[in-house]
């Protein structure tokens, strides 16, 4: 499973004991293996409610994650199961079955809110499961969805732009699907037949009123809107009207279910292998199985330490693992190539740095797809120039003399030459043999300027491609407090769009920002200055790296 998935039993991923959550190392080894983005499907909801039969279905099994027929809790702490992913290619498939909400056994609410918290980090996709109807219970049992405020920050310092923190939580919250169970009403309102989704966003309007409770009760369907800008409802029948089978319904075929239960289970898991996304953070850095493990484990470890689980942190955390790996994978490929294309030994510099500047270039350029977050190029000067040339003739032994070779022995040939031949003769071959070392120091000056300049021509676009994620991450956020302006005005709470609005001046002044803020030009005036430092006499390329791609930006900017 290197660099894929296979098929494997549930695992538990978060042991919760004795109300201490602990990771699993059984199951963070089975992540490490996933190369592979990961789709995360999560699901929550009060214990008893059949979350594990859903899930179950998600795999395309009726066993796996354990069911229940007792009124006690059979899941525990969070269980993970990871398959193929069975319409994305080269994806994986992770569910997340989590232990039941409010089990009466625990008596413990805080750890309650601290697993369905877990859920809304980790996931792409999160599934609250309830029972009945979306009614005034159902939205009361729902206040985990309240406390995530005081659960979770984006940042591990106050925001310097005042930005209430929690508003940033739509930038990287998973996408949100409401599943109702043994549904017994009509999906009609004021005598209409509405959609499923019509009715989650019917019950999600806030109530008009200032009385304390109606404040209150308002509280869920205000975070949901908040902070889930995309939603999502499913309905179910009842699986089967006889309670006996409905006991033993892990062995029942798909023929004994009621036909409702499994066209809408059908519609369901359609739905999900569709639409479900790879697990992403922020300015989308996507998430692979190894990476979900490390979020796994920085989140788990702030709870225990008495923290809050920080997605900056989180992210750093991931950063260094996943730029450490970046580099050894590229450093990998690059001697491996060279190891290919290279006749060695060879007596030619020149040969020795045209295969050299091919594989950097590739090398950086698989650096650059893997890395996220090396805002000071602490892993990229890894991969500059004479690094990785220096590592690769080193492992090659005796390499680097056999090049200097043919060198070596001209020297040899001048010392016995310039004792029988005359003076004259000899001070002509010793300007040939200088003007061939200058030759051989321009080589090594030219093949320096082409990596610096590989380098820099490779950062500028890893920038352009960051900007643009950044931009399209706070236009989605943009987008998303206009309409929850706009339903507000629809609602008649003007007070309340109103404070929207100071959120969408300032967002429409961070788009403003961003837009100016990358300017490539100081972007480069860094990196020249942190590059140049391992390409030692190559200080001249500076100014020709950047009027190269200087005069690249102007030519892309044309119509």
């Amino acid at each position: 499973m290197a660099s894929g998935s296979t098929i494997m039993d549930p695992i538990c991923l978060v042991r919760n004991q004795n109300n201490q959550l602990t990771v699993n190392p059984r199951a963070l080894k089975i992540l490490e293996q996933i190369s592979q983005p990961v789709v995360v499907v999560a699901i929550a909801g009060l214990y008893r409610t059949g979350k594990s039969y859903l899930m179950n279905r998600l795999a395309g099994q009726n066993h796996g994650f354990r069911l229940g027929s007792t009124v006690r809790s059979e899941t525990k702490g969070i269980w993970m199961w990871c398959v193929p992913h069975p319409s994305k290619e080269n994806h994986t498939l992770v569910l997340l079955d989590t232990e039941g909400l409010g089990d009466v056994e625990k008596g413990n609410s805080k750890n309650d809110s601290w697993i369905f918290a877990l859920a809304v980090l980790l996931s792409s996709t999160f599934i609250y499961n309830s029972m009945s109807t979306i009614n005034h219970q159902a939205l009361e049992q729902l206040h985990y969805v309240t406390e995530l405020t005081e659960l979770i920050r984006t940042k591990s310092s106050p925001s310097s732009d005042g930005e209430e923190d929690s508003a940033k939580f739509v930038s990287f919250f998973p996408d949100f699907i409401w599943t109702v169970r043994d549904f017994m009403l009509e999906l009609e309102l004021d005598e209409y037949p509405i959609t499923e989704d019509e009715y989650l966003e019917n019950a999600l309007k806030l109530i008009p009123g200032k009385d304390p409770q109606i404040q209150n009760s308002n509280m869920p369907r205000e975070c949901i809107r908040k902070f889930f800008p995309k939603r999502k409802c499913f309905v179910f029948d009842r699986p089967t009207n006889d309670r006996k089978l409905l006991l033993r319904i892990e062995e029942l075929s798909d023929k004994q279910l009621d036909v409702n239960f499994r066209k809408q289970s059908k519609d369901f898991c359609s739905y999900i292998f569709t639409h479900a996304k790879p697990k992403t953070l922020r300015e989308g850095i996507t998430v692979n199985g190894g990476g979900l493990g490390t979020l796994v484990e920085a989140y788990v470890d702030a709870i225990n330490s008495g923290g809050v689980p920080c997605l900056e942190n989180a992210v750093i955390t991931l950063a260094e693992r996943e730029n450490s790996a970046a580099v050894q994978k590229a450093a990998d490929h690059y001697s491996e190539q060279m190891t290919q294309r290279l006749n060695l030994p060879t007596d030619t510099l020149q040969e020795l740095l045209e295969v050299h500047a091919a594989c950097e270039k590739e090398a950086i350029a698989i650096f650059m797809e893997r890395s996220f977050k090396d805002d000071k190029l602490m892993f990229q000067k890894q991969l500059v120039a004479n690094q990785v040339l220096q590592s690769f003739l080193q492992s090659q032994g005796g390499v680097e003399e056999a090049i200097l070779q043919a060198d070596q022995a001209l020297t040899d040939g001048d010392k016995a030459m310039a004792a029988e031949c005359a003076k004259k003769e000899a001070a002509e071959r010793e300007q040939e043999l200088l003007r061939e070392k200058q030759n051989e120091e321009e080589q090594k000056m030219e093949a320096q300027e082409r990596s610096f300049i590989e380098n820099l021509a490779q950062l500028q676009e890893k920038t352009d491609s960051e900007r643009e994620n950044l931009l399209r991450e706070q236009e989605m956020m943009l987008e998303h407090k206009l309409k929850m302006q706009k339903e507000l005005l629809t609602e008649g709470f003007k007070k309340d769009a109103e404070e929207v609005n100071k959120d969408i001046d300032q967002l429409k002044q961070c788009i403003e920002a961003t837009e100016k803020s990358f300017n490539i030009s100081d972007v480069l005036d860094m990196a020249s200055v942190t590059l140049i430092a391992v390409l030692p006499g190559a200080y001249k390329v500076v100014g020709v790296g950047l009027k190269f791609l200087s005069d690249r930006m102007k030519e892309a900017e044309k119509p």
